[in-house]
């Protein structure tokens, strides 16, 4: 299977491996507390983005586009730009029951966006086969969303001094600055339409 990978294949798992690493790098933030370990899953996410940018320049260079490099960068970008946003903004302090299911409804509008995108691909693509725009907000847009969270732990404002503040909604919290990451899933699934360049 490996030797069937084309040069664009290889930065598209590339971006998978950033978005688990920073994944693993809030995993180890929750267990030793250090913040610099905020700052590396936010840089990683970032070099995500790069291999993102790069294996789609690539592929259409090389003309070497295909099904299985449009399936292995909607699954790296799920990681990337969908749990790992999420997972860091749980490390930060988003963790009551009301944050974590607006987690959720984040991450299953990026799976959702990609799926719709994959399905429909061919359909949105002109004579030249290339795609003329996206339906909904592409997810690695939640770059922004890591950004303002990166910036906040720069600040001190994480845990319990999230900007915002803190709901008590019944016995559960929820931390308004979670809303961010609904509207960006709401975008991710909405009919909006967006030229790709």
């Amino acid at each position: 299977m490996i030797r069937q990978f084309a040069l664009a294949d290889w930065f598209t798992l590339s971006n998978a491996a950033c978005g688990s690493g920073a994944i693993f790098a809030m995993m180890t933030y929750l267990q030793v507390g250090e913040v610099l370990h905020i700052y590396y899953a936010g840089a990683l996410v970032l070099m995500a983005l790069v291999f993102d940018f790069l294996d789609g320049r690539i592929a259409r260079s090389r003309s070497r586009a295909s099904i299985m490099g449009r399936e292995l960068d909607s699954l790296s970008d799920v990681i990337s730009f969908g749990v790992a946003p999420a997972m860091i903004a749980y490390a930060c302090g988003m963790q009551g029951l009301y944050d974590r299911l607006v987690l959720i409804y984040f991450v299953v509008c990026g799976v959702s966006r990609l799926a719709r995108y994959n399905v429909t691909a061919e359909e949105l693509s002109g004579e030249d086969d290339k795609v003329k725009y996206f339906e909904g907000t592409p997810i690695p847009t939640s770059i922004f969303l890591v950004l303002v969270l990166v910036v906040s732990a720069a600040a001190g404002a994480i845990g319990n001094d999230l900007p915002l503040g803190k709901l008590d909604i019944g016995p559960f919290e929820l931390h308004p600055i979670v809303f961010l990451f609904a509207v960006s899933g709401t975008l991710m699934i909405s009919r909006v339409r967006i030229p790709k360049p």
